[in-house]
């Protein structure tokens, strides 16, 4: 595989190792630059310190197409018959399928004509997203996901909010899988502080620039200061455009990255439809405080921690994070562990059992098919 989310696809020959062999098949890869895509790309190296081996299964081993609506992203085609293969010629202990895409869909049928159990992750609200873009009833995408998840051994999702707001839509084997961040990487760097701009605050937006990220609100607030966006997606032009005092500094990468979180003042993140929200962790871990919307992904993260402010009226979130102790937010972050959260993942993938084996072989196929949902959507 060319890019540097894990390690190529199919078996490399010599001594296996004494791990797990672990398939992860996933639509979310680089060049994308989202949560899922960090958190993926981590697990694979934390896997593999752990004594076990990740393969990922993704997009650039395929021709693929742009997504409708969302040219960055490429999606795979005619992927059935090659991601079948690959995962024949890996022959792998645990299978996870991450995303409910071409690729998902193609390894969760190879998995159900093969009796495979697998396990599989929510982290993206598809049906929020497909309903801000294209106005698709919000009950037919969430009886799709349900669907699709249906003969999934467990569930993973980042947060106990997510896992009750997904019991509630008739989810089952939901299991807790949290996030961790990279506190070398992320840290406070004081001397970058104020660097790119003359007076006031800075506040700093990272993530995709895409309707669902709400950003039109953190640019709209009426703040002192230098509004700061960094990332690329659809509605960049378009927010160009609307808000010409904001600095739109484009996707940055590394210590690029880790330099902007460190320079700002605060970090605003207005999405209300994020699982967990990783730029969350990466703004404390730089010593930066965060202001958000008290929704899911900030409630879970932060919670009435000192580290920031959460409020329905954003500006007033922004004004209030200021006054959080940087040393506060560091130490905050200091308790997400990614070594921790592999072995959550390990411990979750473990469910593949014989017992549940034979749940898949038995159970049959929940036909994927948009149409109206019986549970709460």
């Amino acid at each position: 595989m060319n890019n540097e989310i894990g390690l190529a696809a199919g078996r490399t020959g010599g001594r296996r190792p004494q791990g797990m062999r672990v398939a992860i098949i996933t639509d979310a890869a680089p060049p994308q630059v989202n949560g899922v895509v960090r958190t993926l790309k981590q697990l694979g190296k934390e896997l593999k310190t752990l004594g076990h081996e990740a393969t990922f299964v993704t997009p650039d081993m395929f021709s693929t197409i742009p997504m409708p609506s969302y040219k960055e992203i490429r999606i795979a085609i005619n992927a059935k018959r090659r991601v079948a293969k690959i995962l024949d010629n890996l022959a792998p202990d645990a299978i996870h399928i991450a995303t409910e895409g071409p690729l998902g869909l193609a390894a969760r049928r190879y998995c159900l004509r093969n009796k495979k159990p697998f396990t599989t992750s929510f982290h993206t609200r598809f049906p929020e997203y497909l309903h801000a873009r294209l106005h698709v009833p919000m009950s037919w995408s969430y009886a799709f996901i349900r669907r699709f998840h249906a003969p999934s051994s467990a569930i993973m999702v980042a947060t106990p909010l997510l896992k009750l707001e997904l019991e509630e839509r008739g989810f089952q084997n939901i299991r807790l899988w949290s996030r961790g961040v990279d506190t070398d990487l992320f840290r406070p760097m004081p001397n970058h502080k104020r660097t790119n701009i003359t007076s006031g605050p800075t506040w700093l937006y990272v993530g995709r620039v895409a309707i669902e990220k709400n950003i039109d609100a953190f640019l709209a607030l009426d703040l002192p200061g230098t509004k700061i966006v960094v990332g690329e997606g659809p509605r960049l032009e378009t927010l160009k455009k609307k808000f010409p005092t904001a600095v739109f500094k484009g996707p940055l990468f590394g210590e690029e990255l880790a330099e902007a979180y460190a320079a700002a003042d605060c970090f605003v993140f207005p999405s209300k439809t994020d699982t967990f929200g990783l730029v969350l962790i990466e703004a404390l871990a730089s010593g930066t405080p965060v202001a958000a919307y008290p929704v899911q992904g900030p409630l879970d993260v932060i919670g009435d921690a000192p580290v920031g402010k959460l409020d329905h009226d954003l500006k007033t979130a922004c004004l209030a994070a200021l006054k959080a102790d940087p040393e506060v937010c560091r130490n905050y972050a200091m308790g997400f562990s990614w070594e921790a959260c592999t072995k959550q993942f390990l411990s979750n993938i473990s469910v593949l059992s014989a017992q549940l084996a034979q749940k898949v072989q038995s159970a049959p196929d929940p036909q994927l098919s948009w149409g109206s949902a019986s549970h709460k959507d």
